[in-house]
């Protein structure tokens, strides 16, 4: 039998780890920040290129395509 080794960090230990970021991994954090919105801008540029009907045949309206709802829920 197998045992998966899993560890549970406690919240001392994401504080502890959350105080000891260097400026390298805050750059870091930003930037990948920073190409997330990017990726999201393009996508929705995308979708507002789409005509009505194309919108209709994946589900979204041309109200859904502007915003940022239609990601979190199909509703």
């Amino acid at each position: 039998m197998q045992v998966a080794n899993i560890t549970i960090f406690s919240e001392r230990s994401r504080a502890v780890r959350k105080a000891q970021r260097t400026p390298l991994s805050i750059f870091i954090d930003i930037v990948r920040f920073v190409v997330r919105k990017i990726a999201e801008r393009r996508n929705r540029n995308a979708l507002l290129e789409l005509s009505d009907d194309q919108l209709k045949d994946i589900g979204l309206s041309r109200g859904q395509a502007g915003s940022d709802v239609h990601i979190y829920s199909r509703y």
